[in-house]
């Protein structure tokens, strides 16, 4: 079946700037560094997620984010944009105007706090898909409190209007049964988790919406072409090189290390906005040869 959705998609960081009352959002950063993800090759923009702080965000910020990546993007990859919300009602607001604003796809997360039941989950997706924005649901159980099963999971991939699923157990085995009970479908398999998703691809799974791509957008490339090929050697040399960076990324909640990665790489301030309060030098030891990364 023919996938619509493949390769490296970066699930944007937000950047914000300080000033004299407040922390707010660096557009012009931010447009920067759509280009910059543009210039490496990767295969798709993911703005407003849960590496963008989105529950942070005004309604004002999240469009004007989702309106440059499309701008940045167009023509060149598509836009998914993070849409998910516990509440149906709001999900599908954000559906729609995401689709009002050019994005080519939602990042719907399951419902978090609320753990609905599996009819709950289903009228949920239902609802979502209705607006005729193509969908990409979020299986992340440690955000949302409820890891679904893979019978459930094939069941919600199965309603018409889902592209994607974004995986981020980083469970293999997972991931390999969903490959199995998703292959006569068009549904693409998006792993949710740098750990493994090199593995996940060289399985069956059409590429990663990915965190080290952030500070590391060509090197990511380069390690799913290695995988879609099976290139063991690269594989080898890919995983020495950028394991201890996803290592580091996710030793304090995402986005913190990323940001004051990023921030020693001049590409952004290194500022978070609250509940999150940014990580100090003596909190963290970067990873090494993150002056590498590129």
């Amino acid at each position: 079946m023919n996938k619509l959705l493949h390769g490296v998609y970066t699930a944007l960081v937000t950047p914000f700037k300080s000033t004299s009352e407040e922390v707010v959002v660096d557009l012009e950063k931010f447009r920067t560094l759509c280009k910059r993800q543009l210039g490496s090759g990767v295969q798709g923009l993911v703005p407003c997620g849960t590496t963008g702080e989105t529950p942070t965000l005004t309604n004002r910020e999240w469009a004007e984010l989702i309106s440059i990546a499309v701008d940045e993007a167009k023509g060149i990859c598509p836009v998914i944009a993070g849409c998910g919300t516990n509440s149906t009602r709001s999900t599908v607001a954000n559906v729609q105007q995401a689709k009002d604003l050019g994005a080519d796809a939602a990042l719907v997360v399951f419902p978090y706090y609320n753990k609905p039941n599996p009819s709950g989950h289903l009228a949920h997706v239902q609802a979502v898909c209705a607006v005729g924005l193509p969908v990409v649901l979020y299986h992340v159980p440690g955000r949302t409190g409820q890891r679904l099963s893979a019978e459930l999971l094939e069941t919600l991939c199965r309603v018409d209007g889902v592209v994607g699923l974004k995986e981020a157990t980083g469970d293999v085995a997972l991931g390999l049964d969903l490959c199995t009970r998703l292959a006569d479908t068009n549904v693409s398999l998006l792993s949710g988790d740098d750990f493994t998703f090199a593995t996940l691809v060289t399985h069956g799974f059409n590429g990663v919406i990915s965190v080290v791509s952030n500070p590391a957008p060509s090197q990511t490339v380069a390690w799913y072409n290695d995988a879609t090929e099976n290139n063991r050697d690269q594989l080898i040399e890919h995983r020495n090189r950028l394991l201890p960076v996803v290592d580091f990324l996710f030793q304090h909640s995402n986005p913190l290390p990323c940001k004051i990665l990023m921030a020693h790489m001049d590409l952004l301030e290194n500022q978070a906005r609250l509940p999150l309060v940014a990580l100090t030098s003596k909190e963290v030891c970067l990873p090494k040869h993150w002056e590498t990364l590129q």
